[in-house]
């Protein structure tokens, strides 16, 4: 195929995409215990928009209900959802691994064990936080690639992933040890580590500047990533200096990650289900990947919350559980798939 034909597709596969955000997200809005008319709740999304006035016909106590509690849940798992997956593809690309991603790499560990130690020893400091999360993020990877790097290539693609797991094992174990310094938190702290999109306005509006300020990145290097997937020397002397871009990647992918840890807790395997999905759907080139694993990523998570919000109600299911539902068993698919295209 030609250059041409993917690059004319790309906006389609964009649309179509952001077609199933929209409708995943009305689907979040209209699931709860409380019931509102289907009807209602469009009409009122539809208020919502600038320069646009519409009854939609509710009480003043379900217009709360949708704009303080649904709304702000939705949103947020649309963010956290979205960098998760393109941090994974981020570091899939960097790593040239199919099997990186955010959960698996020990970045999510880290951004949580510095997470919590920054809640258990630095509780008033402003801030601290997502600060804490994108340096325990950036140290996570770091060890897991440095300790896949010592079994050479011999150990083939899953030597970073067996290092991922073993430093993630670690940086646990060690946030476990942290938190019992703060034993009236350990129920807030454990809620955190299987996952929650439920912290309403005040969690949106923190992720949102390390959102857009990685996503923005990560795009950017699309073309770049291309490029690096034939090779370090290739890309040189096409003038692409792959040590930065590397860098660049690496540290945007770590951001996002960060960021979707500070607020939402440890959810995994987003970052490994969504771009490979999208690589099955409209292919591997990064341009189109990035993206579109943006806004999967976005509507996987939100479909998930609604899961875990509806399927034992009125009780509540962690996030965290429903995507290890979904992404324990494709790991095991995707890791069939590579043992088998690598003999």
């Amino acid at each position: 195929m030609t250059q041409a034909g993917p690059s004319r597709a790309r906006p389609l596969w964009v649309v179509c995409a952001l077609v199933v955000l929209a409708v995943s997200m009305i689907a979040a809005l209209l699931g709860g215990a409380a019931d509102i008319s289907p009807w209602q709740v469009v009409l009122q999304v539809v208020d919502w928009l600038p320069l646009v006035h519409v009854d939609s016909g509710l009480a003043p106590v379900e217009q709360g209900l949708l704009y303080e509690l649904r709304l702000p849940r939705v949103l947020v798992a649309a963010v956290v959802g979205g960098l998760l997956a393109m941090a994974g593809a981020g570091y899939q690309g960097v790593f040239r691994n199919p099997l990186a991603d955010p959960y698996l790499l020990g970045a999510a560990a880290g951004a949580g064990l510095a997470a919590t130690a920054a809640i258990v020893l630095l509780p008033s400091v402003a801030g601290s936080i997502p600060v804490a999360a994108f340096l325990g993020a950036v140290g996570g990877v770091f060890l897991a690639y440095t300790l896949g790097n010592t079994a050479g290539r011999a150990g083939g693609t899953a030597t970073l992933v067996l290092a991922g797991v073993a430093v993630t094992s670690f940086l646990t174990a060690i946030q476990t040890f942290v938190q019992q310094f703060k034993v009236e938190e350990l129920q807030r702290i454990y809620s955190w580590i299987l996952g929650d999109v439920g912290g309403g306005w005040d969690q949106f509006w923190l992720v949102l500047p390390y959102a857009a300020v990685s996503a923005v990145l990560l795009l950017l290097h699309g073309r770049m990533l291309d490029v690096l997937s034939v090779g370090d020397e290739e890309a040189t002397s096409l003038g692409v200096p792959a040590a930065r871009v590397r860098l660049m990647v690496l540290l945007a992918a770590s951001l996002a990650t960060a960021a979707a840890v500070a607020v939402s807790g440890l959810i995994g395997f987003v970052g490994i289900v969504v771009p490979h999905v999208v690589r099955r759907i409209a292919g591997g080139s990064y341009r189109i990947v990035l993206p579109l694993s943006l806004i999967g990523g976005a509507a996987f998570l939100v479909l998930a919350d609604l899961v875990a919000r509806t399927v034992i109600a009125p009780a509540e299911l962690p996030i965290g559980v429903v995507t290890m539902f979904v992404g324990a068993p494709f790991f095991v698919a995707v890791l069939r798939m590579t043992r088998r295209a690598s003999t």
